[in-house]
């Protein structure tokens, strides 16, 4: 058929075909299927819906075969066959609920239709089109369709139920029968609204406690990306200007010696090409490590990273000034330093000094009230930092940013090949402690345990 053909066969059909072909379309994708939705089971009762509901279709069995039989006039086995159906609906709808809504729709219909048959003026008037075993048998089954599948679908069975009620009841009608008609539909929209609420429920509560966890693994993430854009800057600041002298002495050694030999302007040539070398990778790799995306060296535009880049960078010498400013701001402290004060390299001066800062803020914001002693201890091998804090004397407000402190912290004394341990202590209070190596390959030495816990006199 061409392409003519088919537009003016299109052209005659009428205006309102297409939408039926759409509306059977849609009920045949929703409702056409042997889809599994297995009903999970609950939270704190485990598998006792599943119980329940297995002991609501024994129930529905034998009522259902009763009064079908007894009062319907319909043969016992026959009685029994749709009972069955009818119950085994019900547990079907655990785990395959639009299969077991047909089946269930089935039994109503078979039932319904062969009562009628026996149905005879004068005798004992019977529930009909739904029995009243029947009918609780298809609320669950609505029920548990309506809490595992979209609400357009919930909707759907809706709508057939009470399309094949009315048409058994108010088209085809019966003889000398109780109507139950009204109700059933009352009941079932009853149960399918409750459903979809549940279920809608239960999907706000779901995609909150995803939202909340993605929140806070994006926060951590960032916070991480921040202290390492932070350590970057700082260690590129201490490092490159090492190197930048190395060159520009390499550069100048030759000229404050007369008449140099030319081994010796090859050798400082040699020293000056490995600095700038040096130098221009350590850029490449610090720049890599601020990126937010290493792969593709997407920078990292983040709040907190804007400091001058050109300060000065504290070391262990300004101790004694941050720890004045932090008591000017209410916590009592103590330090102690022992050991022999030895150089360190600037990054583990700087690291040390950040270890303690970020320590004592982290006392300041959750242990109001305490006191803290910091123990710096010089080992020949590196140094150890150690913050320990009294329980608080009251609340702390609350933080959004609690352990965000610690990730900057390990971060830290990772890249220097260093340990750090963070934990409560017996008592309430709280210890921070760390080991930054002198030397990348040194390990850190046993700890010290007097030094583990505050004075036990509280003098600060």
């Amino acid at each position: 058929m061409s392409r003519v053909d088919q537009v003016k066969r299109r052209g005659n059909r009428p205006r309102g075909a297409g939408r039926v072909e759409r509306l059977l379309k849609v009920l045949h994708d929703d409702l056409w299927t042997w889809r599994a939705d297995p009903l999970p089971p609950s939270v704190w009762l485990r598998w006792l819906p599943h119980g329940i509901v297995c002991l609501a279709a024994l129930g529905v069995l034998i009522g259902d075969a009763g009064q079908l039989g007894d009062h319907g006039g319909i043969e016992p086995g026959f009685a029994f066959v749709i009972a069955l159906a009818q119950a085994g609906a019900m547990v079907l709808a655990l785990w395959r609920p639009v299969a077991a809504w047909w089946m269930s729709m089935a039994a109503m219909l078979v039932g319904a239709i062969a009562v009628r048959a026996e149905m005879i003026p004068g005798g004992d008037e019977f529930t009909w089109p739904w029995t009243a075993a029947g009918l609780i048998g298809h609320l669950l089954v609505l029920l548990l369709l309506a809490l595992r599948v979209p609400t357009r679908v919930s909707g759907e069975t809706l709508v057939l139920t009470a399309l094949a009620t009315y048409l058994l009841q108010g088209v085809v009608g019966g003889r000398n029968y109780q109507p139950t008609g009204q109700l059933a539909v009352t009941l079932f929209s009853v149960v399918v609204v409750l459903g979809i609420a549940l279920r809608g429920r239960r999907e706000a509560r779901a995609e909150l406690v995803q939202q909340t966890s993605l929140t806070a693994e994006e926060r951590a993430r960032r916070t991480l990306l921040e202290e390492r854009s932070r350590i970057a800057r700082e260690l590129h600041d201490v490092v490159a200007h090492h190197m930048s002298v190395i060159s520009i002495q390499a550069q100048v050694a030759p000229h404050l010696v007369e008449n140099p030999p030319d081994e010796l302007k090859e050798n400082l040539a040699g020293i000056r090409e490995n600095a700038l070398e040096a130098l221009t990778e350590l850029r490449r790799v610090l720049g890599v490590l601020r990126s937010e995306h290493p792969e593709t060296g997407e920078p990292l535009d983040a709040p907190g990273t804007d400091a001058a880049p050109h300060a000065p960078q504290p070391t262990l010498d300004r101790i004694d000034t941050l720890v004045e400013n932090t008591r000017a701001a209410g916590l009592t402290v103590a330090v102690e330093i022992s050991g022999t004060r030895r150089p360190l390299p600037p990054g583990v001066e700087l690291s040390a000094y950040r270890i303690v800062q970020e320590a004592l803020s982290n006392v300041l914001r959750h242990a109001p009230g305490a006191r803290a002693w910091v123990h710096l201890t010089h080992l020949p091998t590196g140094v150890r930092v150690e913050v320990v804090n009294s329980p608080p004397v009251r609340r702390p407000p609350p933080s959004q940013g609690a352990g965000h402190g610690l990730l900057g912290m390990r971060e830290r004394v990772a890249m220097l090949g260093g340990t750090l341990t963070a934990h409560s202590l017996p008592d309430g209070g709280y210890q921070v402690s760390a080991f930054l190596p002198a030397d990348a390959t040194d390990q850190p030495p046993p700890d010290d345990p007097s030094i583990h816990y505050y004075p036990e006199d509280g003098s600060a």
